[in-house]
């Protein structure tokens, strides 16, 4: 049989891949599009509801980010945003909650105050809550907490907990309804190679191959593996960070984080309800690193190995990062974490930081929640890559690592369609009006 032939190939059915096969389809004049995933479902890795934090994320309540990076993590945000607000029939797909960040001490209390200075003009709805304030908004954030502790509440109305599992199925029905492409949904079917051929590439996959005059993989941290296969990101290798939860019963009003190292890449821990139960509330991350690549999931335990490519660049990288004081103290507490019964007491004293009546009876391990980072490590300037890890070769585009995670999924389509359109040398074209009227102007920098 004939291999079949598309415009675009998109490797990965999640809330990255759909979001991009919306933007195409809606957006472009392309004719074809392929979606590959192995599994016999949409969005069944990172983008499953039960395997992130559920957190659509603005950079207000992020106190490990930058003013320059709340800025660019907001823009991304509202687009998800006038998505979910402004398209019909997504009962389920996300609710609307009041969120915070928790200072607790002299020192995170002060450096709250200076967060709240920065970023007013950015969030002008962010609102400052002081003890009297934090009892009326979330009264269990001061319960059993004792008078004398110094407390500041950053505040907004504007949360969203998304299941980016139903938001990605979405997607996908909205490209398949805009009718301007004919789209080919191959679930179930594993991709084995993707080979150069002529102008375009070869997508070989279990069931059939097909010819593609362009390629984005957006496979998490399968995606790596794939560019390293076809003489890409040699310069990248990763340490899979697990994120696990604890459930309790439910006794709050939105989502609460706490202050996050600015050095660090990874979320401190956080209290939010669980948007596929509201009578429960989720505890977590509580991070290590396992050489997998997908939750639970030891079968993918060779192809980490695979990506890891030791070399004495890769043993440089990790002493320097073992050695930085602050992610060596995140290391320690992780492995703290999994002590039994130390582990625990440890873990119930971090809770106690937000909820400080909680009760050690009350939590248990969430034992098939929680998701993996695939997070990268540039083995040339060794140390961990903050942010993303886009690859861009000849017609290809390899999305590792989006960051932060799900929110920046519209973002990141938005970027991969403006690079395709680059791709194709001006044979499609953007429908920039009605990009523009649902989400906002292309970025000038970006049609560059």
């Amino acid at each position: 049989m004939a291999d079949e032939h598309y415009d675009v190939a998109i490797i990965g059915a999640g809330v990255t891949g759909n979001a991009l096969s919306y933007a195409l389809a809606k957006y472009t004049d392309l004719g074809s599009i392929a979606i590959f995933d192995k599994y016999p479902r949409v969005a069944p890795v990172s983008s499953r509801s039960t395997n992130n934090s559920q957190t659509l994320h603005f950079g207000d309540i992020e106190t490990n980010y930058s003013l320059a990076k709340a800025a660019k993590v907001k823009r991304a945000a509202d687009m998800v945003v006038r998505y979910l607000e402004g398209t019909k029939g997504l009962d389920g797909v996300f609710l609307k909650k009041q969120k915070m960040v928790l200072a607790v001490g002299d020192k995170e209390v002060a450096e709250l105050e200076t967060r709240h200075a920065e970023l007013r003009g950015l969030f002008p709805g962010l609102r400052k809550l002081d003890r009297a304030g934090l009892a009326a908004t979330e009264p269990a954030v001061i319960e059993g907490r004792s008078p004398s502790a110094p407390v500041l509440g950053l505040q907004s109305d504007d949360g969203y907990i998304v299941n980016f599992e139903k938001l990605s199925q979405s997607f996908l029905d909205q490209a398949t309804r805009a009718g301007r492409a004919e789209i080919s949904v191959r679930l179930g079917q594993t991709v084995t190679a993707i080979e150069k051929s002529g102008d375009g590439y070869l997508v070989r996959a279990s069931d059939g191959d097909v010819r593609a005059r362009a390629v984005v993989v957006a496979a998490g941290a399968h995606s790596l593996l794939m560019a390293h296969r076809m003489g890409f990101g040699h310069e990248y290798s990763m340490i899979p960070v697990v994120g696990n939860f604890y459930l309790a019963p439910n006794r709050l009003n939105g989502k609460v984080y706490t202050v996050q190292e600015k050095k660090l890449p990874f979320a401190a821990l956080h209290a939010d309800p669980d948007i596929n139960d509201a009578s429960v509330m989720r505890f977590g991350p509580v991070s290590k690193a396992l050489p997998i690549l997908e939750p639970r999931n030891w079968r993918t335990a060779p192809d980490f190995f695979r990506i890891l490519r030791p070399d004495v660049d890769l043993i440089r990288s990790f002493i320097a990062i073992n050695t930085e004081p602050i992610l060596a103290k995140f290391i320690v507490n992780s492995f703290l974490y999994d002590v039994p019964v130390i582990g625990f007491r440890r873990f119930v004293a971090d809770a106690r930081k937000i909820i400080p009546a909680i009760r050690a009876d009350a939590l248990r391990f969430g034992a098939m929640i929680g998701g993996i980072r695939p997070q990268v490590v540039n083995k040339k300037e060794r140390k961990l890559q903050m942010g993303e890890a886009k690859i861009v070769g000849d017609g290809i585009i390899f999305n590792i690592t989006p960051s932060p995670g799900a929110t920046v999924c519209l973002k990141n389509a938005e970027e991969d369609m403006l690079t395709l359109m680059r791709f194709f040398g001006g044979r499609f074209k953007i429908d920039e009006a009605a990009f523009a009227a649902d989400f906002s102007r292309l970025p000038d920098a970006l049609q560059e």
